[in-house]
């Protein structure tokens, strides 16, 4: 897809794996554990460092609709989806040890602080369209305004993952500027090609993230969405927009 490194990206998935993380700072707005950290490497004689946040498991908050120290690892399959899609709406995502204990660590992306969020998550931009897409397949109950990051080269990526693929319907989203709209052939592709990595392909991995409920679920909601050809309308059993909204 235009502007992303592939290469670019497998590098910080390495780097993010075997470097050193040097905690700096808590956001204090986050209802789990989310930690500012600094991810340093040394190779060759050069050193590389950057910023990335990382959750750990010991930190999160128990959920009443999600297992507990399951969040980690839903953050980590929504990045996998993203990144065998060729999607790249999530920022390069592992998970590893690090000081707190096991936990998801995520390259930092900052924002283009130019971009009003208020009018940018209401418009018809396509790569937030593929983001409602990726929120479909994922069944996200927590796409937030505050949740978009559009960078200043062009790119959007989506970050706070952690409650993804219950076996129940729970999608909740700011992007609902789609619903109803039929999906396009590319979008039915992407479908298809989803649904044979939980399915057949990705299996085994993603057997290892979430369980076989969640799986088989994962699966029937990709089945309905490609009958149903078309974006999904809002759940009348379930509050369509997170609160609060940002």
């Amino acid at each position: 897809m235009g502007g992303i490194d592939r290469e670019q990206i497998e590098r910080d998935l390495i780097d993010l794996n075997n470097g050193v993380l040097t905690v700096t700072g808590r956001l204090v707005d986050a209802s789990n554990a989310t930690l500012y950290a600094l991810c340093s490497v040394k190779s060759l004689g050069a050193e590389r460092e950057f910023p990335c946040i990382y959750k750990p498991i010991a930190g999160e908050r128990p959920l009443w609709d999600f297992p507990d120290g399951s969040l980690a690892n839903r953050e980590y399959l929504t990045f996998l989806v993203s990144h065998w899609l060729e999607l790249n709406l999530v920022p390069p995502t592992i998970l590893r040890d690090g000081p707190f204990g096991t936990g998801m660590v995520q390259k930092w992306i900052d924002i283009d602080p130019s971009i009003d969020l208020m009018e940018f998550y209401q418009s018809a931009d396509p790569k937030l369209r593929s983001l409602a897409l990726l929120d479909v397949i994922c069944n996200n109950t927590d796409r937030k305004i505050g949740h978009l990051i559009p960078t200043a080269d062009g790119l959007v990526y989506g970050c706070d993952h952690g409650v993804t693929f219950h076996s129940d319907d729970k999608l909740r989203t700011v992007l609902w500027q789609w619903a109803g709209t039929p999906f396009t052939t590319e979008e039915i592709k992407l479908l298809c090609e989803a649904r044979e990595f939980f399915a057949v392909n990705k299996v085994d991995l993603i057997s290892g993230l979430i369980d076989a409920e969640e799986i088989a679920a994962t699966i029937a909601r990709i089945d309905r969405a490609l009958i149903e050809e078309a974006f999904p309308l809002p759940n009348p059993d379930w509050p369509a927009v997170p609160w609060p909204p940002f």
